[in-house]
C-alpha cells in the first residue's frame, strides 16, 4: 500500500476518490410501493370466489353512491374511481358492490407496512394506496436494488396484493415512477431529473386545479415546463409547483414518518425522581414484573426472553436481558434472573423511565402435581429454574442439550435443542460404540498401519506417540450422497498402552502413500 503512494499528490488523489465514492454510495434511497387495487385485493383474499368477478367498493357522497375502489377486472371494463354506481352498472350489469368503511385503507396499509419491516426498519404509510420504505443501506443484502424490489413485489403478490414498486434518491421520484412509469422501476443515483421528464404533471403530486391549468396550456409532460424560469412557474401556477419539483429533485427535504410497532407485551414505569441506587432499581424491576406477569397469567402465557431498558436523564440507555429454558411467569424466579445483572447497570445521574419488554412468549404448560415423585425429568420446574440461574451467571451458550437425528454421519447424528421441552422420538443409535467426547472437526494424525483394513499400530497426535495394544473395527460410514460429495470413512476404536481409548478413522480407501488418518473422539 505504501509503495503505491510514493508521492503526496497520489495519496491526495486517492483520498478524494475514496471520499467521492462514499458520498455517492451512502446517499438516501427510498422505495415507493403502489397498490392500485388495495381494497379489492383484500376482498379477494377473504372471498376467493370474487377474484374473477367485477366488483367495487362504494360510499355515499352528497346523496350519491360513488365508487371508491374497483378491482382489475372492473377497471378493464371502463369502471373508474369517482364514478356513480348507477352509471357503472349501466356499463357492467353483473357488477358486485360492497360498502366501504372509513379508515379501512389506513388499517390495511398499517398491516402491510408492519409486514415490510423485514426488509427495512423504516417504513411509512402513504395514504391512500401506498407505503414508503427508507431502503438506505439495506438493498445490498439482496445483492442488487433490482433483486430487492423483485423480492418484495413477489412476496406481496403471493399474499394476494397487486403492487408496483420503484426506488430512487427521493420520495417524490420513487412515488412518480411507481405510479406513472412503464419502463423502469430502479432510478439510478442522481438520475431523478431524467426519470421525471417523460412523466405527466400528475406524477408531481399536484392539486387538480394546477393540473387543469397545465393541461389547458398543453404542458402535458414534465419535460415541457421543468426548464422554465422559476419566476414564471411561480407567477402562473403558484409556489406549490416549485415545492413539489424541489422535493422530487431532492432540493427540498421531505418529512418521512416511519411507523412505530409497539410490542404486545411491554410495561412502562416512569419515575417521579431519577433513580440511582441498586435497591431502587430492584423495586422498579419487581413492579414491572408484577404488571407483566399478571397479564401473562391471565392469557396462560409465560416469557422465554425479556429485556429491561433504563432511560437516563443524560439521554443514554442502559439495558439488560434474560432468557428462560421454559415459559415462565413466576415473578420471584424472573426477578432472581434480573438481580444477577443489576450490578452491571450504570444509572449515572439517574434513570427516569424503565421499560420491560417480553420479546418472546409461549404458552405455559400447567402440569398436575404428583403425590409421589420418584424421579425427576426435563419438565421439572426446579430443573428449569436451576438452569436459568446458571445461564444468568455463565451465559446461555455454556448450557447445551442434544437430541439424536436420523443420520449415521457423526457430525449430523445429533442436533442442539433450543428448549428443554423439545423432544425426539428417535432412540440414541450406538451400533459399535461412540465416544463420549466428539471433536467439532476431525484432526489430522500420523499413523503407522501395516496392511489395508488393519488397525494402526502407532499414531502420533499433538506430538505424542501412542502405541496401540487393542483395536476394534473397521466400521465403514458412507456420506449422504444427496447432501454432499466426498470419501467414506473407516472407523476404529483403539486403546493405547496407557489404557486410553480413541476413535480414529481413515478417509477413503487404503493407499500406501496417500492414506489420510484422523482422530475424531475420545472415550471415557
Amino acid at each position: 500500500m505504501e509503495r503505491a503512494f510514493k508521492t503526496s499528490n497520489s495519496k491526495l488523489k486517492y483520498y478524494k476518490l475514496l471520499e467521492n465514492y462514499k458520498q455517492v454510495n451512502m446517499g438516501k434511497r427510498f422505495v415507493s410501493i403502489w397498490f392500485p387495487f388495495l381494497l379489492t385485493d383484500w376482498l379477494g383474499i377473504r372471498k376467493p370466489e370474487l377474484k374473477d368477478v367485477a366488483c367495487v367498493f362504494t360510499a355515499a357522497v352528497k346523496g350519491r353512491i360513488i365508487i371508491t375502489a374497483c378491482n382489475a377486472l372492473a377497471a378493464k371494463q371502463g369502471i373508474q374511481i369517482g364514478m356513480v354506481l348507477a352509471d357503472a352498472r349501466a356499463l357492467v350489469h353483473e357488477l358486485e358492490a360492497f360498502d366501504d368503511k372509513p379508515n379501512r385503507n389506513a388499517k390495511l396499509l398499517q398491516g402491510l407496512a408492519e409486514w415490510c419491516i423485514r426488509y427495512t426498519p423504516f417504513v411509512s404509510i402513504d395514504l391512500p394506496d401506498g407505503i414508503l420504505l427508507d431502503a438506505s443501506g439495506c438493498t445490498h443484502l439482496w445483492d442488487t436494488e433490482a433483486h430487492y424490489l423483485v423480492q418484495i413485489s413477489k412476496r406481496l403478490k403471493e399474499l394476494g396484493y397487486t403492487n408496483k414498486p420503484a426506488i430512487a434518491d427521493t420520495i417524490g421520484t420513487s412515488w412518480a415512477v411507481s405510479r406513472f412509469s412503464t419502463q423502469e422501476f430502479v432510478v439510478a443515483q442522481k438520475r431523478q431529473y431524467y426519470a421525471l421528464l417523460s412523466l405527466p404533471p400528475a406524477a408531481l403530486r399536484l392539486e387538480q386545479s394546477i393540473l387543469d391549468r397545465l393541461n389547458k396550456l398543453g404542458l402535458q409532460k414534465i419535460e415541457r415546463f421543468i426548464q422554465m424560469p422559476r419566476s414564471v412557474l411561480r407567477r402562473r401556477f403558484g409556489e406549490n409547483l416549485l415545492h413539489r419539483i424541489g422535493q422530487a429533485m431532492g432540493d427540498v427535504p421531505e418529512v418521512f414518518n416511519p411507523i412505530v410497532v409497539v410490542p404486545e407485551y411491554e410495561e412502562r414505569l416512569p419515575c417521579l425522581e431519577p433513580i440511582k441506587t441498586a435497591p431502587a432499581i430492584e423495586i422498579a424491576i419487581k413492579k414491572l414484573l408484577e404488571q407483566l406477569c399478571s397479564r401473562l397469567k391471565k392469557e396462560g402465557l409465560g416469557l422465554r426472553s425479556a429485556e429491561l431498558k433504563g432511560f437516563r436523564i443524560d439521554g443514554k440507555i442502559i439495558r439488560t436481558s434474560i432468557s428462560t429454558n421454559q415459559s415462565n411467569n413466576d415473578v420471584q424466579h424472573l426477578f432472581k434472573l434480573f438481580a444477577l445483572n443489576i450490578d452491571k447497570l450504570a444509572p449515572g445521574l439517574g434513570v427516569e423511565l424503565f421499560l420491560l419488554t417480553a420479546n418472546k412468549v409461549e404458552p405455559v404448560i400447567q402440569a398436575q402435581d404428583k403425590l409421589w415423585i420418584t424421579q425427576s425429568d426435563l419438565q421439572s420446574p426446579a430443573l428449569s429454574a436451576l438452569l436459568d440461574r446458571v445461564a444468568g451467571k455463565v451465559g446461555i451458550a455454556a448450557i447445551r442439550r442434544f437430541l439424536p437425528q436420523a443420520q449415521y454421519w457423526p457430525e449430523r447424528a445429533i442436533k442442539k435443542t433450543a428448549a428443554l421441552s423439545e423432544n425426539s422420538n428417535l432412540p440414541w443409535h450406538n451400533p459399535l460404540g461412540r465416544p463420549i467426547h466428539l471433536l467439532h472437526q476431525p484432526e489430522n494424525i500420523q499413523v503407522s498401519a501395516p496392511i489395508p483394513d488393519y488397525p494402526p499400530l502407532i499414531f502420533i497426535y499433538k506430538g505424542k506417540k501412542h502405541h496401540i495394544k487393542k483395536a476394534d473395527g473397521p466400521e465403514r460410514l458412507e456420506r449422504s450422497w444427496w447432501l454432499e460429495d466426498g470419501e467414506h470413512r473407516d472407523y476404529y476404536i483403539v486403546e493405547d498402552d496407557d489404557g486410553c481409548r480413541y476413535w480414529l478413522f481413515r478417509a477413503g480407501h487404503y493407499s500406501a502413500e496417500n492414506s489420510r488418518w484422523f482422530i475424531h473422539g475420545f472415550f471415557a
